[in-house]
Formats: structure tokens, sequence, C-alpha cells
């Protein structure tokens, strides 16, 4: 482990006075900061993700990993009323892997939404163009908007993180609809090991109940939300957040492996892939450069998401897009540096949408993100420069208050 004294430190607490991130330590290679999930440094301070992107690079047989998917593939095929299901929200990684599997594989998949909500216009058009000229059956679900409500304001307050809901009915519901339909083979995008070391790419990496547990559901299973809403909802109501029984899995003889752990994966060769072979359309997202136009689309609260992150952690998305391209070589540090300074930690425009969602102030909202600081990160809310709305926001969905 590097020491903390070798690393660059901030002068003052002004925000343009400091190397890339006041008083915190910082990956030499691609910039993320000490508060990032599962992070630590080596004596040359690279951090683990980075040297598992060299892994990834230099170690693995890519043709023989591909021969490995094949084999999986074929033992599902023709078994059930679809070959697989491909859980699919319309962003760049699912729709790329919807496409790669159809035009590859030849399989006939069904594409499995779960609908948290606040999908924009933009990327509910697209998801339309991709089903029709993939010719795949797609499948939405759109849980109850009454929980849905109680469960942001529950995750915000407890984890200071209001996604609870769509991290695990992301993760959930598919494999319940696996179960219902008999089709045991479920297939993924990007596997974890991209971005965090909670597995790595030197191991086998299953999306199973044991990463749900791991990470997706930030700790809180759907009976510990249930009381921790003192019971207000139904049990009923938590079931698209429950993941399945093994025995029940078991009884379909599942396999539920991610597309990128058999092919390299490359956002930014796969977005342009879906852009010129389905149309995708890329749309702009707060706090983010215009030539990342690909990232983080479909939801309305992409903003609040990683301005949350920016108050918790001191970083943004644009310093995690940095990061893929340190890794990857398309970008230089000075202007990494750059481009992390002028777009991450502003206060998005969509915060107003949100905390009439949710039903709190703004200062309600700051008390509960501040409490989830991680040391020692230390932000000062009164510096934070605002945001500009984006385009379409005047289209978005503003049904705050839907109750009877």
């Amino acid at each position: 482990m590097a020491n903390r004294d070798s690393f660059p430190k901030c002068k003052n607490n002004s925000p343009n006075n400091y190397d890339l991130y006041c008083n915190l330590k910082y990956c030499n290679k691609c910039l993320l900061p000490e508060t990032q999930e599962t992070i630590f440094f080596d004596e040359e301070k690279v951090c683990n993700v980075c040297r598992q992107h060299e892994f990834k690079k230099e170690k693995i047989d890519w043709n023989e990993r591909k021969k490995e998917l094949s084999q999986i593939i074929e033992k599902y095929r023709g078994k059930g009323p679809y070959d697989c299901i491909i859980p699919f929200s319309g962003g760049k990684d699912t729709t790329y892997t919807a496409y790669y599997l159809v035009k590859e594989f030849k399989l006939k998949p069904l594409l499995v939404c779960f609908d948290h909500g606040f999908f924009r216009p933009q990327i509910i058009k697209d998801n339309i163009k991709t089903t029709k000229k993939l010719g795949v059956d797609y499948h939405l679900f759109r849980p109850n908007w009454q929980v849905v409500k109680k469960l942001m304001l529950e995750s915000l307050k407890r984890k200071g993180d209001f996604c609870w809901h769509c991290h695990t009915g992301i993760f959930a519901y598919p494999m319940q609809v696996a179960i219902q339909l008999k089709v045991g083979l479920v297939i993924w995008g990007e596997p974890s090991a991209e971005y965090t070391s909670y597995y790595g790419y030197d191991e086998e990496e299953e999306v199973d109940e044991r990463r749900f547990n791991r990470y997706v559901n930030l700790g809180i299973n759907a009976e510990d939300m249930y009381y921790m809403l003192n019971k207000e909802v139904d049990m009923r109501d938590l079931r698209p957040y429950t993941y399945p029984d093994i025995k029940e899995l078991r009884s379909i003889n599942y396999r539920s492996i991610c597309l990128g752990s058999y092919i390299p994966w490359d956002i930014k060769k796969h977005a342009e892939i879906i852009r010129n072979e389905l149309g995708w359309q890329g749309n702009k997202v707060e706090g983010i450069p215009d030539e990342y136009w690909y990232e983080k689309i479909e939801c309305q609260f992409q903003g609040v998401r990683d301005y949350l992150k920016y108050l918790k952690r001191g970083f943004g998305r644009t310093a995690h897009l940095m990061s893929l391209d340190l890794r990857n070589d398309r970008i230089d540090k000075e202007k990494a540096k750059e481009l992390i300074k002028r777009y991450d930690g502003k206060r998005p425009a969509s915060l107003d949408i949100f905390l009439k969602y949710v039903g709190i102030s703004e200062e309600e909202f700051l008390g509960i993100a501040l409490s989830h600081t991680i040391s020692p990160h230390n932000p000062n809310v009164k510096e934070i420069p605002k945001g500009r709305p984006l385009p379409d926001m005047d289209e978005w969905d503003k049904t705050y208050d839907c109750n009877i």
C-alpha cells in the first residue's frame, strides 16, 4: 500500500487551487481517488482496478473465452420459448449486448426491461427502434409508483443512494421472469470488473445471489426494507426487488453471466457500432462533456445520482469516464484533469424535479448526503456552482403527486 505522504496535497481550500482532489490521494494512472469503492493503491500509486485492466489486456485469451461463451449458448439454445433473457434498459451496454447476441449467435432472446420510472424520452424511442430492427420480443415491467416513492426516500436516507429500487429491480426481476418462462440462460452486459474490484477479470463472475447481496442491493434486502418502512407496504409489493430462491433457479438449470467476461468490453467502440447499425441516439447528460454522448443517457436523474456521488466521494461521472479513457490510452492526464475540474461537482438542474418527486427540501437533501460523506473528503456545499438544464427537461414526466 502506498504511503499517504507520497500523494499530492491540497495547498488550501480554494476549489481552483489543488492538484486534483483536495485532501484525497488518487491513482497515478486513472486518477480515481481513494474514496472510490473497493479501491486501493500499490507502491507505484496505481489502483487495483487499473491492474485488473492490465490483466484484461495482457493475460486473457479472448478467442478461448469466446469459445466458452459459444459452448454455454449451445447448451441452452432451443430448450425453451427463448434461447436466453437479456436484462435491458436501452443504454449502450444492454443495447450492444442484444445487438451482439442476435447478430453474432443468431439467438432468439427475450429483452426484459425493468422500468425504474424515469426513462428519458429519447431512450423510449430508441428502445422501440432497437427491438424492431433486431426483431426481438420485449417485456416491460413498471412497478407500483406509490411503493417506488417510499423506497427512493428510505434508500436515500439509509445509504445516500435513492436507487435501491432500481438496483434490485433490474437484477432481481429478470431472474423471476426466467423462472416463470423456464429460460435457463440470462446474459448481462459489462462485468463489474470493468469498474470496481468486487470481482476481477481473473475469476469467473456469475451474476448470482452472491453478487446481488455483495453490492447490488446496498446491503438491504426486500424483507429489511419492509421493516424499515414500518410495514407501510405489502410484502408482495416488494417481490420485484427480491432475488429468487436458489431452488427455483436450480430447477431451470440457470446460468447468469456477463457478455463482457467473454468478449473484450469497449464502450466507445460499442456505442459507435449501435449508432451505425441500429440508429441508436446519444444524449446530453448533466455533468458530462458532450463528447461522451453515449454515457448514462437513460435516466432523468443521472445528474442527481452523480451529484450525490460527488458529495459523498469527491468525484463524479466525468472522473469515472476519464479513468476508462486513461486505462485505454485515449487521453493524457492533463486533459483528463482539466475535464474533471470543469464538469464534476456541479449542482444539477434536475435536482429541483427530483426534490418534488421525493417530497423533501434541498436542505434536507444536503443533510442526508453529507451524513454519508466518505472521509477524508469534506465538501463545501456553499462553493458548488449550478449546472445548466438539459434540452429535453420540458419533455420529462413531472407527475409528482399521484396519490388518490
